[in-house]
């Protein structure tokens, strides 16, 4: 056998793989990175899971607690629940029914509040009918299931068509509730913009006897679609 090559073929076994190097030069990294941090690798794993959950409570999951009695009997102040922010990420609205998180700077206060949504863009949305059950495109909706024990849908008469892009929200314990009704003379008309909706609130998480998933109520879903001729504005 030629001596050059049996040379050349005792040196390429010689050299590390790159794969190998790699992994030697990475976990030479960490090795430097926990001596430089005070408490070692406890502190790099601490320092590494803190920074998963800000990304995480930054754009996929948040937790909210409930402020007030506004939204009882189902979320009760002290509840913290979890706000799933992809909902509406990626082309999806908020329908009706749903429970949100939202931004009511310029609108409600400077604080971000919990409300159900009532009516999305073009709904004709009328407190009340003869029986006092709020009207979403002519259909009445029993609330029954979500409203606070005792309430009425509403003692304050509307009559409003949700403008595209905005949301007509109220609060379950309407007789406790500041919403969409209380802000239908100030500016945009009681109604939030979509772009304003932090997320949809998912699951109730504490306390843990508690723990459950929001659903939408069903009495939504047999609600039409808004007649294209209704037009934007409230009235």
């Amino acid at each position: 056998m030629d001596t050059e090559a049996q040379h050349t073929e005792r040196d390429r076994s010689s050299r590390p793989a790159p794969k190998a190097a790699e992994e030697r030069s990475r976990f030479a990294l960490v090795a430097r990175i926990t001596q430089w941090l005070p408490g070692g690798r406890i502190s790099l794993t601490l320092l590494v899971c803190l920074v998963f959950l800000l990304i995480l409570n930054a754009f996929v999951v948040q937790p909210f607690q409930i402020p007030s009695g506004s939204m009882e009997d189902g979320l009760r102040i002290g509840d913290r629940v979890l706000v799933n922010k992809l909902a509406y990420r990626f082309g999806a609205e908020p329908r009706r029914g749903d429970v949100v998180v939202f931004d009511g700077s310029g609108y409600f206060g400077n604080a971000d509040y919990i409300k159900r949504v009532v009516g999305v863009g073009g709904d004709r949305v009328v407190c009340c009918d003869k029986e006092g059950r709020i009207e979403v495109n002519g259909r009445s909706v029993d609330e029954s299931a979500f409203l606070y024990p005792g309430d009425s849908p509403s003692t304050v008469p509307f009559h409003v068509v949700v403008p595209d892009g905005t949301l007509f929200v109220l609060g379950d314990h309407r007789s406790d509730s500041r919403d969409s009704r209380d802000h239908l003379g100030s500016p945009g008309g009681g109604m939030i913009p979509v772009s304003d909706v932090i997320g949809r609130a998912d699951w109730i998480v504490w306390p843990t006897a508690h723990w459950s998933r929001l659903q939408r109520p069903g009495a939504y879903a047999r609600v039409p679609a808004a007649s294209p001729t209704a037009g934007g504005g409230h009235g």
